[in-house]
């Protein structure tokens, strides 16, 4: 088995755990807002969040290439601040998995939060303990299930996609081109053995994800 027919897998993975771990720091204060503020436009801003899960995956690919692109508001940001490229590079795959990926990070947490009864705010503020202390000591500890789920829903859903990556990245060998994309291309060169192969490694390890999910939901 040669490296360059894992490399794409390999991208895939690397792509996954950075998303997975950004997006598990960045999703905590955002969840923190929503549960313990009300404001007149939440409803919309949940909408807003969750917009990636139902919108295709082209048509967010498409507004992220506009924005990423030297011309575009974030491309330009990022090229005069940072020095960093966005369109087909790595950095622009990650700040791309980070939108798309959010709702699969913060609404399994968000549904544990408003699941869990009343009471244990109640008891906690009856002792005095603040909103933060609630939130990360007491309701934090009691979703763990949701917190799980969600690290597995963000890291599988990242290593899948294939509309997003393909039209913010392309596919340039060791630095854009995830196993997706290079099941697709495999394909368009009629290489069928390379993409059963990289299609049964997805396969086997979206099985693999889903069991995990569901051994997680039986925790308690």
């Amino acid at each position: 088995m040669s490296e360059d027919l894992l490399s794409p897998f390999l991208l895939s993975f690397k792509l996954a755990f950075l998303t997975t771990l950004i997006l598990l720091v960045l999703v905590m204060p955002i969840a923190y807002f929503i549960s313990f503020h009300t404001f007149r436009f939440k409803p919309i801003f949940k909408a807003i969040v969750s917009l990636p899960m139902v919108l295709p995956p082209t048509v967010l690919g498409y507004y992220l290439l506009v924005a990423f692109q030297p011309e575009g508001v974030f491309g330009a940001l990022a090229d005069s601040v940072f020095g960093i490229r966005l369109v087909f590079s790595f950095a622009g795959l990650v700040l791309g998995s980070l939108i798309f990926s959010l709702p699969f990070m913060l609404n399994p947490i968000l549904s544990g939060i408003e699941n869990l009864p009343i009471s244990y705010l109640e008891v906690a503020q009856t002792l005095g303990r603040s909103k933060l202390y609630s939130f990360v000591n007491v309701l934090l500890p009691n979703i763990k299930p949701n917190i799980l789920n969600g690290i597995a829903m963000t890291f599988a859903h990242t290593v899948g996609e294939f509309g997003v990556v393909l039209m913010i990245g392309g596919s340039i060998p060791d630095e854009t081109k995830v196993a997706s994309v290079a099941i697709y291309q495999e394909l368009e060169a009629l290489q069928y053995d390379n993409a059963n192969f990289y299609a049964m490694l997805l396969l086997i390890f979206s099985f693999v994800i889903l069991l995990i999910i569901n051994f997680l939901g039986k925790i308690k």
